[in-house]
């Protein structure tokens, strides 16, 4: 094994910790630098790696020679303006999802990065986890026979409930959508490929939201932007997918993602997470759960950042790549505009189905 890659932290909130975790026993990474607009959340996450240094602002970060790849978990709204001085600087970037606000941004950020030969990454990186793999895996080998419909789910009241800052969510480049679709979107195009095609509608049932934990509890905050949105998406190998993303839905039993074929369907557990139990109904009996065949094992956040070190060790594609994000943005935003308009319309990118993880 050569020297790990040496990570930058830009934004050291409450994901920052998720990730910790996993770089902390990750040999391929490690953490040398953080910088936060709270200097005291920052020292807070450097105390924890032996070693990581405190700097005081994006641009003294990546002009660090102990940098060689920026970990971007800004806000969505400044993802682009983060990555773009990072590649600036000539550091590859790995970021939070979604990729970027617009698709303008996502387009300068991956032709600054094919100027300047560096690799972006970009999360989910959940989907690299044994609960999508081994679903793509049954799909690929056929068990489900040919691909028909999938439905995606993912409701909640809202995240205001638990954030004690949740504004974000709630404003340009959030909404249920761009905060959870990257989830949902990146495991159906690895379960069942690119989208070529949506049809959307969308609502704002409130203009304001009221925090509810934390030191601002009852503070209340204007809604930006829809928190309700629902699409049925056509996949380029003809399957139809049906969605809905929400932050207004009290409770609920919907599943998280299921995929019908012509053979058999198959119950894909929660794309938010790394693991739990695929199961498979062949059209009679019960449904059976399905052993992990594919997948990393026992992994979390920060698993498609280690994917990429080990690429630019091996010369290969990463998978949690910007080109599949890309994608992931292109659909989430097609789709608005689709609510907006009132009309079906063309997803104008395409990508590449990522490499599987095989065991």
């Amino acid at each position: 094994m050569g020297e790990p890659l040496r990570i930058g932290m830009v934004g050291a909130g409450k994901i920052s910790g998720a990730y910790l975790d996993t770089l902390e026993r990750l040999e391929d990474v490690t953490l040398t630098a953080v910088t936060d607009l709270d200097r005291d959340r920052a020292a807070t996450v450097a105390a924890r790696v032996p070693g990581a240094t405190v700097v005081g602002s994006v641009d003294k970060l990546v002009a660090r020679s102990d940098v060689d790849a920026v970990l971007n978990l800004t806000i969505p709204a400044v993802h682009a303006e983060v990555a773009l001085a990072a590649l600036a600087a000539g550091k590859h970037v790995y970021g939070e999802k979604p990729l970027a606000a617009t698709r303008a941004e996502a387009d300068r950020m991956l032709a600054a990065a094919e100027a300047g030969g560096l690799r972006i990454g970009c999360a989910p990186d959940t989907v690299l986890g044994t609960g999508v793999q081994t679903a793509r895996k049954a799909v690929d080998d056929g068990l489900i026979g040919a691909p028909v419909a999938a439905t995606a789910f993912m409701t909640t009241a809202g995240h205001e409930r638990w954030h004690p800052d949740p504004e974000f969510y709630y404003r340009r480049g959030g909404g249920p959508l761009l905060d959870m679709g990257p989830y949902y979107l990146s495991a159906l195009v690895h379960l069942l490929g690119p989208v070529i095609t949506v049809t959307g509608a969308g609502s704002r049932p409130r203009a304001e939201r009221e925090i509810g934990s934390g030191p601002r509890a009852g503070e209340r905050f204007a809604v930006e932007v829809d928190t309700h949105v629902t699409g049925v998406l056509r996949h380029a190998n003809g399957a139809l997918t049906t969605l809905v993303m929400s932050f207004d839905i009290q409770a609920a039993r919907l599943p998280r993602i299921e995929v019908h074929g012509t053979g058999a369907s198959l119950s894909v557990p929660d794309p938010n997470g790394f693991d739990g139990t695929v199961e498979l109904h062949r059209g009679a009996g019960e449904w059976e759960a399905l052993p992990v065949t594919a997948g990393y094992v026992g992994a979390g956040r920060g698993a498609g950042l280690a994917d990429l070190a080990e690429s630019l060790a091996g010369g290969r594609p990463h998978r949690a790549s910007a080109e599949l994000a890309r994608h992931v943005l292109d659909i989430m935003l097609t789709l608005l505009d689709s609510a907006r308009e009132g009309r079906a319309l063309p997803v104008e990118s395409c990508c590449v189905r990522p490499e599987p993880v095989r065991h």
